[in-house]
């Protein structure tokens, strides 16, 4: 039987991660792995995660299971931070734990499918894991350009897909921070999004990865918080695997708003049938520890203020690419006013190699750059490589 499986093509971020490893280029620039680092190529463990998971050692009794659900008070502590100031939306909003973000996403366009959605608009270029799961579980993509030359949103695409849609259609948007290409909506064209997806009537679901690594906590949750506002219903999956640096505890949640707690009862009575049949129970850990910090003042604001310092060095980053202007035919400032880690770069995958095999930089072939593997110490090689190879 098992001579029936044909070997599928491997993961190019996984060789990548391989192919960096293994070159012994004293001044190598890793840009492909999608994790933030400090300025000195480190990926470390929040402090306030530290002091969380301490006060787990000392006071956690149980391992016991929670149920498919998880963790409620994790999932109930992130709602004022992701819906705003009327975390419940009168009683309209629940959630449950997830194996991270990617495990929010796979839950919430089951969901809709078992829902009755047959297919998903979908900005491209998109995470590729977006589109993975789509074809495993047999969901039709409908594509649109997400990006415009100039660096900026392209509004008229999105617009023109919720036109086209059918009554049968979901979209799946990116909450902020966008990946691969950095690129979010205005305020503005949030509110029209926003408004479009109300009059068409189709249903929204919002992929919220990367909150506070843009512009802010309160600021990287206005287009989320505005669909909310004006739809009856939708569907939210989080993640707090980049916001906490929790990444192999794979800390997410999914969030439904209805039109009443009667319609939430069916949502979730259905979202726990799917989440038993697919991992039982959600990893507890990381969970417990968000949970800990944001019952604990102290720690929230610990937590905020590093979540801070690796917002603002990213930003510098991107000024000071923006401030390069040009190399070689790539223009870079328009990274300067995107948000988040990702950023793709104009190149073909033939300069992509030629900028690992001359200059020792590591990148996904499709011009994905991971902006917080640049530093002030490594920028310039970067640029003038860039420029060297785009000639």
């Amino acid at each position: 039987m098992l001579e029936n499986l044909k070997p599928q093509a491997p993961d190019a971020l996984l060789a990548l991660i391989k192919a960096y490893a293994d070159d012994p280029s004293p001044d190598k620039i890793d840009l492909g792995v999608g994790v933030y680092r400090t300025g000195q190529g480190d990926t470390p463990v929040f402090e306030a995660i530290k002091r969380a998971e301490q006060k787990l050692v000392d006071t956690q009794d149980t391992k016991a299971y929670l149920g498919p659900e998880g963790d409620m008070g994790f999932v109930n502590a992130l709602k004022p931070y992701i819906f705003g100031d009327n975390p419940t939306m009168g009683g309209r909003i629940q959630g449950m734990q997830t194996p991270g973000g990617t495990g929010a996403v796979r839950l919430a366009v089951a969901l809709a499918q078992r829902a009755g959605v047959t297919r998903l608009l979908m900005g491209t270029p998109s995470w590729p894991n977006h589109a993975q799961i789509l074809n495993d579980i047999d969901l039709e993509m409908i594509g649109f350009g997400h990006a415009d030359d100039d660096g900026t949103a392209n509004v008229d695409a999105v617009l023109e897909a919720i036109a086209q849609a059918g009554s049968e259609d979901a979209i799946l948007l990116h909450g902020s921070c966008h990946n691969p290409t950095g690129i979010d909506y205005t305020h503005d064209q949030w509110d029209t999004i926003a408004q479009a997806i109300a009059d068409k009537g189709i249903f929204p679901i919002i992929d919220c990865a990367y909150q506070g690594l843009g512009q802010g906590m309160d600021e990287d949750a206005y287009g989320l918080r505005r669909i909310l506002d004006t739809v009856p219903e939708a569907f939210v999956a989080y993640s707090c695997d980049k916001n906490f640096g929790m990444y192999r505890d794979r800390v997410g949640a999914f969030y439904a708003l209805a039109k009443d707690s009667d319609a939430l009862d069916a949502i979730f009575s259905n979202a726990n049938a799917l989440a038993r049949a697919s991992w039982s129970m959600p990893p507890d850990h990381g969970g417990s520890a968000v949970r800990v910090i944001l019952r604990d003042p102290e720690l929230t604001k610990l937590w905020l203020d590093e979540l801070s310092t690796m917002r603002d060095r990213m930003r510098q980053v991107r000024t000071m690419l923006a401030d390069a202007g040009t190399a070689g035919s790539v223009n870079l400032v328009p990274l300067g006013s995107q948000n988040g880690l990702f950023a793709v770069l104009p190149v073909s995958k033939e300069q992509v190699q030629q900028l690992r095999d001359d200059h020792a930089i590591y990148m996904a072939g499709s011009g994905r750059i991971n902006i917080a593997g640049l530093h002030a110490g490594n920028i310039d090689k970067f640029v003038q490589a860039l420029a060297d190879v785009t000639q």
